[in-house]
């Protein structure tokens, strides 16, 4: 019985270890993503170096029924404010186009247009499922080479990490308004920790592949 008991308590012991081991590996890497990334991110559209495109990423419209994700208006208000002071001379929108009654794409280039961009000059990826796919996609199908990503700053943080890994350096983001210390901001960041393992992994380990790839899209410029 006290071999049991001995053996129990080894077995705590370690598997209490490797918890601490792993969520400090999780932390440390969050730290890395972020420390890497920060001089590729603006907050002032007066100080955003100009660039042919911007790459709008893509998040539900709304949380609930009728209730506004605050993200997504953010990142359409970031978008249309650096077309206006002329910082970009296109945008692609990327995102889930998973059924007709959910197409992130298509809602955010009505609402750009709403907003005054004109719609010649938006292009759409319909095959952004993940931030990964989206920027594979943006250089293999739309050729942007140098651009501006724009999403909250969690969110670009692992984004411009995931640029670099795949060698495209000449990326830089742009930081659309937060909702820091609501739940839904909180949710977000915790999210985020796992999301940034899995983008490691994915660009380290596994070398994962957009779901879908396909023929050159055509981008056009404002002149």
């Amino acid at each position: 019985m006290m071999r049991v008991l001995h053996f129990l308590l080894q077995l705590i012991k370690w598997m209490f270890f490797f918890i601490l081991l792993g969520l400090l590996a999780i932390y440390l890497l969050d730290r890395y993503i972020d420390y890497t990334t920060q001089e590729k991110i603006y907050t002032e559209v007066k100080k955003v170096p100009h660039r042919k495109a911007a790459l709008l990423l893509g998040t539900a419209k709304y949380i609930a029924k009728g209730k506004k994700n605050y993200f997504y208006v953010y990142r359409i208000r970031a978008a249309v404010a650096l077309w206006k002071a002329g910082k970009v001379d296109a945008i692609l929108v990327s995102g889930d186009n998973r059924s007709k009654y959910y197409n992130e794409p298509r809602r955010m280039k009505n609402d750009l247009m709403k907003a005054g961009v004109p719609e010649k000059y938006i292009a759409s990826d319909y095959a952004g499922l993940r931030t990964l796919d989206s920027i594979v996609r943006a250089e293999a199908l739309f050729d942007l080479k140098e651009y501006i990503i724009i999403s909250q700053k969690f969110h670009l943080e692992r984004a411009l990490f995931l640029t670099q890994a795949k060698g495209q350096e000449n990326v830089i983001g742009f930081a659309a308004k937060d909702i820091p210390g609501t739940k839904a901001a909180r949710k977000m960041r915790f999210r985020e920790y796992l999301a940034r393992v899995k983008a490691f992994l994915d660009v380290t380990i596994l070398n994962t592949q957009p779901k879908f790839l396909g023929k050159k899209e055509k981008v056009n410029y404002r002149k």
